[in-house]
């Protein structure tokens, strides 16, 4: 585990609740990187479409714009909207794991990281291989896949696409998703050089997305990054540019539409030195500049810089303690202090206590700051988001059994949100003075025979809408309040592996709903065919208000491998 840590450490020595989700392993059972972040039960997914075409990510109660997602360590979170965080531009097959952080990452990580991080991460080939996948489903659906990689001595090559369409499960839900990746990787030692580059292509029917208009949109991913470690010693730098074209009405695109193109760089130095038989310190600087050139929104552009120090002192299997600190820069008179510190303790060799305290930040986005349409209204003097987030828990480990349990509070100021009067129709970006989460966590894990896996998670949300003093609000209290997830994996007969997941989710202030989602697909073979079922029971649900969800459906696939695994 690399994520909520300043150096990968054992799962079970976190001191902060993280959440591992293998994706080598499922390809298969899982048709896109969706479908594993669906089986955290603290994750708020709510999709405009399937197949991960347009998502928004919250974590224990956040809001989209205050989760961080991270690709191999940088950022991909959008200065022009946080509705853009989440259009990942590699293909499902180049992903080794998914690592989840629940709660503040902003220390480690910088602005955005509020209420918590997900971290996409790539992995070195373990040998040659050869991927060739089909699919076909309802509702005009087809996926294909090309996933090459290749291994001799130091170095190692991945290449590969995806592209998946539908012609929707009603008018004007269509999507088009196109991915193309390459990783290249150079390992002598305990030296490492990798080369990522990456491009994506959307485009989708966006009927009701962001009001009652029949809308289109095209989004596009150029990503670009090399990182080099030695020893003890991080150096990298990345670019990521993303265009955003908006159509009001798709039959009249000259009534309304927006263009956008938003430009990032960042780069970073991070350091680890030695401090004692169990104490490190970690230090690092870090520098961003963001860019942006719209139809709508106009040319804006904002920089900043950081810099970060931790102590850690760890004895695995007895005590671990961290303090840290990140202090960042983005305008004169603007420089954000983000303190962190967090323990644990082995009371027994099966029960661990833990706790946190930390502080973090975020920017609003340009759309934020700037955008109007006909239902939306930017606002130049928005302040910065600041929240405090607190967490205690215990972790039990009793062979194939593990159980935890963790308490957490977030108090932010100025938390930013969309809001409107009653009866009116525009909705207005807003500074909410104060607003308080708390919720509970409770997950059990037990493994009953080789191969198999049962794992239950529910989650509870208490947030204080007195902030909003009358005011409705569009994204902070759309939150679930409470949200359980049932899901099984493991071997059938044969070479068969499978899949189940339920899903019970109740929303503020709306009635629950539960979604039942299967898979099966052969392993360990050449030829490898595959089913997935999503939504069995055909419920009617919708995770953003106004924007129907699919009902039952199904892919049925074929995938040729050829070659070695591959798994990491």
């Amino acid at each position: 585990m690399v994520t909520g840590s300043w150096e990968p450490v054992p799962l079970e020595e976190a001191d902060r609740v993280v959440n591992l989700l293998p994706v080598r392993p499922q390809l298969l059972t899982h048709g896109v990187w969706t479908d594993f972040l669906r089986a955290d039960a603290s994750l708020d997914l709510r999709s405009r479409a399937p197949h991960g075409v347009q998502s928004d990510l919250g974590i224990r109660g956040a809001t989209f714009g205050q989760t961080l997602v991270l690709l191999d360590g940088f950022r991909l979170n959008d200065p022009q909207t946080g509705h853009h965080n989440l259009d990942i531009p590699v293909p499902m097959e180049a992903l080794s794991r998914i690592e989840v952080l629940r709660g503040a990452g902003t220390t480690l990580y910088g602005a955005d990281a509020v209420g918590g991080v997900v971290h996409f991460l790539t992995a070195e080939p373990a040998a040659s291989s050869l991927r060739l996948r089909a699919a076909a489903g309802n509702f005009g659906t087809h996926e294909q896949r090309a996933w090459t990689e290749y291994r001799r001595g130091e170095w190692s090559q991945q290449f590969g696409g995806a592209r998946d369409v539908s012609s929707g499960f009603q008018p004007n839900r269509d999507y088009r998703n196109l991915s193309l990746a390459s990783v290249s990787r150079h390992a002598v030692g305990r030296m490492t050089t990798t080369l990522l580059l990456a491009y994506n292509d959307r485009a989708f029917g966006a009927e009701g997305f962001y009001g009652p208009f029949p809308s289109w949109e095209r989004t596009g991913t150029r990503f670009g990054s090399l990182s080099h470690r030695r020893k003890r010693t991080t150096v990298g730098a990345a670019w990521r540019r993303h265009t955003d074209w908006f159509v009001l009405e798709r039959q009249r695109p000259w009534l309304y539409n927006n263009r956008h193109r938003a430009d990032s760089w960042q780069a970073n130095l991070r350091r680890s030195e030695e401090a004692g038989r169990n104490a490190r310190v970690f230090w690092g600087v870090e520098g961003y500049r963001d860019e942006l050139v719209s139809s709508n929104l106009g040319r804006h552009s904002r920089a900043r810089v950081a810099a970060y120090a931790a102590f850690d002192v760890r004895a695995l299997g007895r005590f671990s303690f961290s303090l840290a600190a990140r202090q960042e820069s983005y305008r004169p008179g603007a420089a954000p202090f983000a303190p962190n510190m967090a323990g644990g303790i082995w009371l027994h060799r099966r029960l661990k206590l833990r706790a946190a305290v930390s502080r973090a930040f975020r920017l609003p986005t340009f759309t934020e700051l700037y955008y109007t349409d006909p239902v939306h209204r930017g606002s130049p003097e928005l302040r910065p988001e600041q929240a405090w987030n607190y967490e205690g828990g215990a972790d039990l480990y009793s062979g194939r059994f593990q159980a935890a349990l963790t308490a957490f509070e977030r108090r932010e100021r100025d938390g930013i949100d969309y809001a409107r009067h009653p009866g009116e129709s525009v909705w207005r970006a807003t500074n909410l003075r104060s607003v308080r989460m708390q919720g509970l966590e409770v997950s059990a894990r037990l493994q009953p025979a080789r191969g198999q896996q049962v794992e239950v998670a529910w989650t509870g949300l208490r947030g204080t809408a007195a902030a909003l003093a009358g005011l409705e609000s569009k994204y902070v209290f759309n939150h679930p309040s409470q949200s359980a997830v049932l899901g099984w994996q493991g071997s059938l007969r044969g070479s068969w592996n499978g899949r189940v997941r339920l899903h019970v989710c109740r929303r503020m202030r709306r009635p629950a709903y539960a979604v039942w989602d299967l898979a099966a697909a052969r392993q360990g073979a050449r030829w490898r065919p595959f089913a997935r079922v999503y939504n069995l029971t055909g419920t009617r649900y919708e995770e953003i208000a106004g924007v129907p969800m699919p009902g039952r459906s199904v892919v049925v696939g074929l995938e040729l491998l050829l070659g070695a695994d591959g798994r990491p």
